[in-house]
């Protein structure tokens, strides 16, 4: 009686041990993009050419300001829009949001759908280069 307790008591450590195994599975999915800092950001727009900016947040956000040469797709129409206004699926496209959450989620959208220079970059609310309301 004591040996078979003993043994169930491993079993669920074993099991428990087993589910912490390291693994990160919040993402089961293989297409990926790349988190970058907003000063790597900056210096992409400042040295490259050929990305888009890439603005994910809603209408009325954008208008109240925006980081100059963005273009407005918002996270809720990636999965539908995307295609049709980022036609290069190889073309690096920078993500940025208000604090982060959106630019995340709408950067593994587009990781989805194919895209494979996806950059993300955080929030405007963090941005310290300037904004434009054009």
């Amino acid at each position: 009686m004591k040996r078979s307790i003993y043994i169930m008591v491993m079993l669920i450590v074993l099991g428990l041990l087993a589910g912490c195994g390291g693994q990160d599975m919040t993402n089961t999915s293989k297409n990926t993009y790349t988190q970058i800092t907003q000063a790597e950001a900056k210096n992409i727009m400042d040295t490259q050419k050929g990305y888009i900016i890439l603005d994910v947040r809603e209408d009325y956000e954008f208008a109240d300001g925006h980081i100059p040469g963005a273009v407005l797709l918002p996270n809720g129409d990636i999965t539908t829009k995307a295609e049709s206004v980022l036609t290069d699926k190889s073309q690096l496209i920078l993500v940025y949001c208000r604090s982060g959450r959106r630019s995340k989620e709408a950067a593994q959208k587009l990781a989805d759908l194919g895209y494979t220079n996806v950059k993300e970059f955080g929030g405007i609310i963090d941005w310290p280069y300037g904004t434009t309301k054009d």
